[in-house]
């Protein structure tokens, strides 16, 4: 194996860290200076932001032609972002989840995933399902920036201390600039970082032998979902813990929403979407954006049991795809006792949990 390997991974790593760090801090303050919420900025800039690895992987793989890359990308980082990095982040600190996020993001990012599924029913994703997709992201994005800057002019308004305190408490010349810088810095680090990763990582995946559709699904998924993991993480640590939990159900919505609709809209013929894709990835995609309700509705928050439950989800779903890909003769097996077995198990657990959680909510 090349030295080179090495050399993309330990760089990007050291990148994504460093980029992280800044992207957190510019975020967090910017939020403050411009009466915008540190969830908002989450769902917006920093999601968005972060998303940027899987917006060029998808735009390039599309334009060349490359369908299994451009969705199973999106696909695969969707799935990455609840179960690998969500689970993660909540084991090394038990995550607050806003009631917003119950309301709204959450059953938007649900609405978002079934869409898609809908429209790439038929194999291929259109210009036309490109352009709706987009435009949608486009209304989304509008909405939560109107809602939350009425949300605090309201709080502000009716808040003696608040008006004085925004009176006097005026920012820094040029901090908000300054601030921005960061933002921006950050994202180019975690660009640059998650590039370096993914280039090592498909070389990796291509001497062992995986499929384009499962490294689309596990390789350049995580790879170009590592600035999310390194943000989410470093947020939560540092107590950002809105920016944390709204950077991935963030990115999520903008992954199938701005990604796929820019990928459908800028390739020369309509996004070739795999029937493997259709009958099992897309599928498990949607069903963990319906087991964020459940898990995030108990308690408005994200234990460090369900982070593990979250994990072991995603080896699983990692290791599936690995044994399938290879032909290994236990793939069978493993699907159907994950199916027919775990899955439904886990589905009847959450929902007792969260039909007990409402009960108390209540009464």
């Amino acid at each position: 194996m090349a030295p080179m390997t090495f050399i993309y991974l330990i760089a990007g790593l050291v990148l994504l860290v460093a980029g992280a760090e800044v992207l957190v801090r510019g975020a967090a303050k910017l939020a403050s200076q411009f009466g915008i919420s540190p969830l908002i900025i989450g769902l917006t800039v920093v999601a968005f932001g972060t998303s940027a690895p899987e917006t060029a992987v998808s735009v390039q793989a599309a334009l060349k032609g490359s369908g299994d890359i451009a969705i199973g990308n999106v696909v695969g980082s969707n799935i990455a972002n609840v179960l690998f990095i969500l689970g993660l982040t909540a084991l090394i600190a038990p995550l607050v989840v806003s009631r917003q996020l119950i309301r709204l993001d959450v059953p938007i990012m649900i609405a978002a995933s079934l869409v898609t599924y809908a429209l790439a029913w038929n194999g291929t994703l259109s210009r036309l399902d490109g352009a709706l997709l987009f435009a949608a992201i486009i209304g989304y994005t509008l909405f939560l920036i109107q809602n939350s800057r009425r949300a605090n002019a309201e709080a502000i308004a009716n808040d003696e201390f608040a008006k004085e305190f925004s009176a006097d408490a005026q920012p820094k010349p040029y901090s908000s600039y300054i601030n921005a810088g960061l933002v921006v810095l950050g994202l180019v680090l975690l660009v640059v970082g998650s590039n370096f990763l993914v280039e090592g990582a498909v070389s990796l995946a291509r001497a062992l032998g995986l499929s384009e559709l499962v490294i689309g699904l596990t390789v350049i998924a995580v790879g170009t979902s590592l600035p999310e993991l390194a943000t989410s993480i470093l947020a939560a640590i540092r107590g950002e813990r809105d920016i944390a939990v709204g950077n991935i159900v963030g990115s999520n919505i903008f992954n199938l929403l701005c990604v796929l609709g820019l990928s459908a809209l800028v390739a020369p013929q309509a996004v070739a979407v795999s029937a493997s894709a259709l009958a099992f990835d897309f599928p498990v995609m949607i069903a963990v954006a319906l087991a964020c309700l459940p898990i995030f509705f108990t308690g408005y928050s994200i234990s460090r049991w369900e982070g593990l439950l979250f994990l072991v989800y995603y080896i699983a779903y990692t290791a599936y795809l690995v044994m399938t890909s290879s032909s290994e003769p236990f793939a069978e097996t493993f699907a159907h006792a994950m199916l027919g077995y775990v899955l439904p198990l886990t589905a009847v657990t959450l929902l007792v949990i969260a039909i007990n959680a409402w009960k108390r909510q209540r009464f």
